[in-house]
């Protein structure tokens, strides 16, 4: 009987953490490349711009996101970061 209870929880459990990771590989793709195209675009010039500062600040919040394991957070806002990236090298 104590089979049929703990089958269901420990399902329940695994199911559970492979959910958390469903996002990872886009956050870390993401992060990195948008952490290239921001070094590009300060090599450029382009890092006085506000559009710079705020994909900068997007990309800190991602980077901490995906130390925490919120990893659909981070890939967001390391998609969001890129668009301010691509915004602040058309001088935006």
């Amino acid at each position: 009987m104590k089979a049929w209870i703990c089958l269901p929880l420990i399902a329940l459990a695994l199911t559970g953490c492979a959910g958390k990771t469903a996002f990872r590989d886009s956050c870390a793709n993401q992060l990195d490349s948008a952490w290239k195209e921001l070094d590009l675009a300060k090599a450029e010039g382009f890092a006085g711009t506000v559009s710079y500062s705020k994909a900068l600040s997007l990309l800190t919040g991602a980077k901490t996101q995906q130390q925490f394991e919120a990893f659909e957070g981070c890939s967001n806002k390391a998609e969001k970061a890129r668009f301010y990236i691509r915004e602040s090298r058309a001088g935006r």
